[in-house]
């Protein structure tokens, strides 16, 4: 099945689309309940998660290696909040004993990466009629972004909480219940399944109503991935763990010592439809902890609202906004967001000094050098970058300023995957080079030239400066860009040697680039494939180099036609793209591949390449069908975002897993086609909008002022049907830069002279099957065009 066979939808259901009026009125974007929007219920589907910024939740268990089985449920209380300021990758808190670029430093624990399913803090029973219920099930828990909402039903009586995690970090869960009832909670001091000692004191504090804990114990930890165990303190030694309740328990409270000398405690409480609260607080300041609990304590509804409020504005006020045809999509993008905002993190300790997003609560929490490779990029389309895109970048430099890295004998430096405030993990890569990429649309989308000079002195200079190792043959648009930013950042001396070769000849020349494409087109005899490997493994790693302008487009038409959606020896298995091609399958079967049989970041390096070179309908469908398959649950009817699916297309891995966040550029990037540079003073709109859909509409936040003031610049995009025929029609409102807007003939001709607006002109410089009309800055920029079948 080639993709000339890939059928659009039937026309009368195109029409039933394009018969979609906008459906905004009702609606103000920026003022929107996203929170609400994005509410869904997860009971019997995956675990609860709430974030904070340095604390977060998890509601039940399920593992992250056996995502569709629940290991225990969650119930009444607060099972598992957890402290994670990235003091350490697991357990412990071990110095790595290895010499040079392969000490680890402190904390780096290759056990221990969801320590949180060992946390029991306050396990919820249930006394009603003098019979005792352990641990209710919820009969539905909804997620959102701010909190989970559980509810159950025990004899009779209905129980709702609220559980989310406050501005100060301490988590809460607001109860009430149809009924009087009696709460009974139980809950212990931390003990890991690799502990070995716990040193753990407790105390009730009867002036503030609050069990204090000083954790405490040793652990096994493994601080080398090939080195052996060693016995470290707990990750939370020292720590201060406050718990208290709405109402006084000194009268109920029992405390006692567990087998391993753990501190155990219970207390019961009266509850009824007016509601009680319970609080959990962690810091390594005693009182600090303290003082965090109560005031939740006394504030609890305020803060619900107060947090209620600012991810909804995050979610409305620092993100594009963006509307379309069909909800589910919308569904994605917002859920997808979600992810990648509710991941930020602000240490201020050690090598985490900036705020950045991080990847995954279930395998473990931290920023990955090659997640950050997109992570970077989405950051780059928030209004306040300072918060949500430099840190993303920056926090890599600790690293190398601290020397460590790993230098190969030819010069190259490589990054560990992950870090924390003292730990790095020690496995090496070579994917920062794509930061660099990452870093110049951060500063396109900012025209920051201190953040570009924080980028290039003292990092990527020194970094790369005796080589770039390649992503995927990115190598020349890093050096295109080290040679901009050397210029902009008053190292103009520095451009020859991004741009010349040791003869002193110009390396990225059109005949020098075009030649090292085309040494790797249908090597080892492989046909219409890049970058071949001569095991015959072909991944979809062959298409990752389409993502640079510099890729052939003649290429990318032949080995998206041939191998793309093919299902016979291509990339398209129950859905688009599968890791491995079924050619290779025939010849590789390791289980590593079976389980990750589609992954995310894959989908986001193939698609994305599609939309680069202008491919149109390959580009458009093959997204929306792994969006539909990969982001959305049909029989859940909810976005979902797993790190992974197997060859069988069930879901495998963390299941809220900013391994995602790729995907959100493919809808901005891709489907809208929007691109802007403050310094160059354009914002150009080349879409790709799917056939299927009537509109589509995208605010973009940009901050162009010197007041640094957010100006929303509405992009409108609809189109009408009549008969074969079709009207099309591009709108930019409130642009304070100049407009290309490049209008896709979605295979179709122009018939006709444009409608355009005030001051626009036709251009000679759109895209193969695109035609293009320019606009200055400050006024309505409209293209309307008929197009013929």
């Amino acid at each position: 099945m080639s993709l000339n066979r890939i059928k659009s939808a039937k026309l009368f259901i195109l029409s039933f689309f394009f018969s979609i009026s906008f459906a905004m009125s009702a609606e103000n974007p920026l003022e929107a309940d996203i929170c609400k929007r994005l509410e869904h219920d997860v009971q019997y589907k995956k675990s609860g998660f709430l974030a904070g910024n340095l604390s977060y939740y998890v509601g039940g268990h399920h593992p992250s290696w056996e995502a569709d089985i629940p290991k225990f449920q969650e119930t009444i209380g607060l099972t598992h909040p957890f402290y994670h300021d990235l003091r350490s990758r697991g357990f412990g808190l071990a110095k790595s004993k290895e010499n040079g670029a392969q000490n680890t430093g402190k904390g780096n624990d290759y056990w221990g990466w969801e320590f949180y399913k060992n946390t029991r803090v306050l396990y919820g029973s249930v006394i009603i009629d003098g019979t005792k219920h352990q641990y209710p099930v919820p009969t539905k828990m909804f997620w959102r972004p701010d909190k989970m909402i559980c509810e159950y039903e025990v004899a009779g009586v209905k129980i709702r909480e609220e559980k989310f995690i406050a501005a100060n970090d301490a988590a809460c869960s607001i109860i009430t219940s149809s009924k009087p009832i009696t709460l009974v909670f139980d809950g212990q001091s931390f003990w890991g399944e690799k502990s070995l000692k716990s040193t753990a004191k407790i105390n009730y504090d009867s002036s503030h109503n609050a069990i204090i804990i000083k954790e405490g114990g040793t652990t096994e930890t493994r601080p080398q991935e090939f080195g052996g165990h060693t016995t470290a303190p707990i990750m939370y030694q020292d720590m201060s763990t406050v718990l208290t309740a709405s109402k006084n328990f000194s009268k109920s409270l029992k405390l006692s010592k567990g087998k391993k000398g753990q501190e155990l405690y219970e207390f019961s409480i009266s509850c009824d439809s007016k509601g009680v609260s319970v609080i959990w607080s962690m810091h390594d300041d005693r009182q600090l902890a303290i003082n965090n609990a109560i005031q939740l304590l006394k504030n609890a509804k305020k803060e619900l609202a107060a947090k209620t409020k600012e991810m909804n504005t995050q979610l409305t006020q620092e993100i594009p906004w963006f509307r379309c045809s069909d909800k589910r999509i919308e569904d994605i993008y917002y859920y997808l967001w979600s992810m990648q905002l509710m991941y930020y993190i602000n240490v201020q300790k050690g090598w985490e000094m900036e705020n950045h997003t991080q990847t995954a609560v279930n395998n473990f929490l931290g920023i990955h050098r090659y997640d950050a490779m997109f992570q970077i990029k989405v950051g780059a389309w928030t209004a306040d970058k300072e918060r949500f895109a430099y840190g993303n970048v920056l926090t890599w430099k600790h690293l190398f300023k601290n020397k460590m890295y790993k230098k190969y004998p030819n010069g190259m430096i490589a990054l560990a995957d992950n870090k924390g405030t003292t730990w790095h993990s020690g496995a090496y890569g070579h994917e920062v080079s794509e930061h660099v990429i990452g870093a110049w649309q951060i500063y396109e989308h900012s025209k920051d030239l201190d953040f570009l000079r924080k980028c290039y002195e003292g990092y990527f200079r020194e970094m790369f400066w005796e080589g770039i190792p390649q992503f995927f043959m990115n190598d020349f648009e890093v050096r295109a860009i080290l040679a901009k930013m050397a210029q902009l950042t008053g190292n103009e001396k520095d451009k020859d040697h991004w741009l010349k070769n040791k003869g002193g000849k110009d390396i990225l020349t059109a005949e020098n680039i075009r030649r090292s494409f085309d040494h790797q087109w249908q090597q080892n005899g492989h046909k219409n494939f890049f970058m071949a490997p001569r095991d015959g493994m072909l991944m979809t790693t062959g298409f990752w180099p389409m993502r640079l302008p510099q890729f052939p487009r003649d290429y990318a038409i032949k080995m998206v036609n041939h191998w793309a959606a093919n299902k016979d020896h291509g990339f398209f298995g129950k859905f688009f793209p599968l890791a491995m091609s079924k050619y290779g399958m025939k010849k590789f079967a390791s289980s590593v591949d079976h389980t990750f049989g589609y992954t995310p970041d894959t989908a986001y390096f193939t698609l994305i390449g599609m939309f680069v070179h202008h491919l149109g309908d390959p580009a458009w469908q093959l997204t929306l069908n792994h969006l539909l398959n990969y982001n959305y649950h049909k029989e859940w009817d909810c976005p979902v975002a797993p790190e992974a699916y197997d060859r069988d297309g069930k879901p495998f891995g963390d299941q809220y897993s900013n391994f995602n966040a790729g995907k959100i550029l493919l809808i901005l990037e891709g489907l809208a086609g929007i691109k802007y540079s403050l310094p160059d003073n354009t914002l150009t709109i080349t879409d790709t909008m799917p056939k299927t859909w009537g509109s589509m509409e995208v605010g973009i936040p940009i901050r162009a002022g010197k007041d640094k003031k957010t100006q929303w610049v509405k992009v409108s995009y609809k189109r009408q049907l009549n008969g074969s025929n079709g009207q099309k029609t591009i709108t930019v409102t409130n642009s304070p830069l100049n407009v290309t807007i490049n209008p896709w003939l979605e295979g179709g001709k122009l018939t006709g002279k444009a409608q355009l607006s005030s001051k626009g002109k036709a251009t000679n410089t759109a895209p193969p099957a695109y035609t293009g009309y320019s606009f200055p800055a400050g006024k309505k920029a409209e293209v309307k065009i008929q197009i013929a079948d």
